[in-house]
């Protein structure tokens, strides 16, 4: 009952904050034009940890008998088309050799890091409420790690000089600038000397930030942001109305969403997108719970306009294929999962010729479940969002 009222008062209050879907600018002559490709939580999980030991030893590769290729190699197609792919690192990282540690105090294998960056990421937003599950070391060691590899990261930093820098990237001829902000943990709180650590957010610190990013060149701005309730495919009203600030009152190009674990809306909110929550890219949480496996990567086309940018938002459902999820009281089809693997739904679906029909049940419900989220709220029509076709992440 609680979530039925509260799921009428969000709707209330999206259904304010969106019009309907504007009609699209003309194109500027000779104007530019790049694609943003984003996706959920990395959440390394223990069981992952092992899928990544059982992988090494299979293919020889890797480091410190981890590889984590064979579990990312499904959404390699989308997000290394884009021009510009940003991942969300949630948790910190270990040595190589470990120690690793699970929920609630996550220490990852970096080995994850350079699989991100071989898959097709460019950056990462870093602030999440595990920034500092493990105090400085693991914000150095995390950030490091990601410097080593060639992957870009913006959220948190290892000096306060650093912690003012605007992460900005040159994207087909274009300069966008790239922010992340998140929630505090109560458990691992910012040291009183060191609340340059991580972007908290807050609407003056993002409204100062983004005016930085404009002063520095940025033609785009992107904001990651880490918020909303954990599980929940609806946004919550702190969530809307935080969404109606920053579309209201800066002009940030894009906001992407992370946190919940789950897929949430993505819809535009006061003309500009909103992706509440990307849902994870890869997690295995002890229980897991089906929407907890499907998540989304986002898909943006900037186009350049005499009035400045026009931005169309794609789609592509992905899941994470658990081992025995499928079938828990029945015999295991001849192709039953015996790995965790993400799987890029909808090229799956369209090569379907050597799946059980279990499996494609199982790759069906995922596609229609993430299509009902992300067009949950808003305007009709979805304001012009789609999903990703195979012919549109080739162009």
């Amino acid at each position: 009952m609680i979530r039925a009222v509260l799921a009428l008062v969000t709707v209330a209050a999206f259904a304010a904050a969106c019009g309907t879907a504007d009609a699209s600018s003309e194109p500027k002559a000779g104007g530019r034009s790049f694609t943003v490709a984003a996706a959920g939580d990395i959440l390394i999980h223990p069981e992952l940890i092992d899928q990544a030991a059982k992988d090494a030893e299979a293919t020889g590769e890797g480091r410190a008998g981890l590889d984590f290729g064979p579990m990312l190699a499904g959404v390699e197609p989308v997000v290394s088309a884009a021009d510009l792919a940003i991942c969300h690192m949630e948790t910190p990282v270990a040595g190589p050799k470990g120690p690793f540690e699970g929920y609630p105090e996550f220490l990852v294998p970096p080995q994850v890091l350079s699989t991100l960056k071989d898959v097709g990421y460019d950056t990462c937003s870093t602030a999440s409420n595990h920034t500092f599950d493990h105090g400085m070391s693991g914000v150095r060691r995390t950030l490091d790690a990601m410097d080593e590899v060639g992957l870009g990261h913006t959220g948190s930093a290892r000096t306060e000089k650093e912690s003012r820098r605007i992460r900005m990237v040159e994207v087909k001829g274009v300069k966008v600038a790239h922010l992340s902000y998140s929630w505090e943990s109560f458990v691992h709180p910012r040291p009183g000397k060191r609340e340059w650590v991580l972007d908290v957010t807050d609407a003056e610190a993002v409204r100062s930030a983004e005016e930085r990013a404009r002063e520095a060149g940025a033609e785009v701005v992107i904001l990651s942001v880490h918020w909303g309730a954990e599980y929940f495919n609806e946004p919550s009203a702190a969530q809307v109305r935080f969404a109606e600030w920053v579309t209201e009152e800066t002009g940030v190009d894009l906001v992407i969403g992370h946190h919940s674990h789950v897929v949430q809306p993505i819809q535009k909110v006061n003309g500009t997108w909103v992706a509440f929550s990307l849902g994870n890219q890869i997690a295995r949480h002890s229980t897991p719970a089906g929407i907890t496996e499907e998540g989304v990567i986002g898909w943006f086309e900037f186009r350049e306009t005499e009035s400045g940018w026009d931005v169309r938002a794609r789609y592509a459902p992905t899941l994470v294929e658990v081992p025995g999820e499928e079938q828990p009281d029945v015999k295991p089809p001849a192709d039953a999962v015996v790995d965790h693997r993400v799987i890029d739904v909808l090229a799956a679906l369209e090569s379907p010729q050597d799946l059980s029909e279990e499996r494609l049940a199982r790759y069906r419900l995922a596609e229609e479940r993430t299509r009902g989220f992300v067009y949950n709220r808003g305007a009709p029509g979805g304001d012009g969002l789609e999903p990703l076709s195979p012919e549109g992440r080739r162009a």
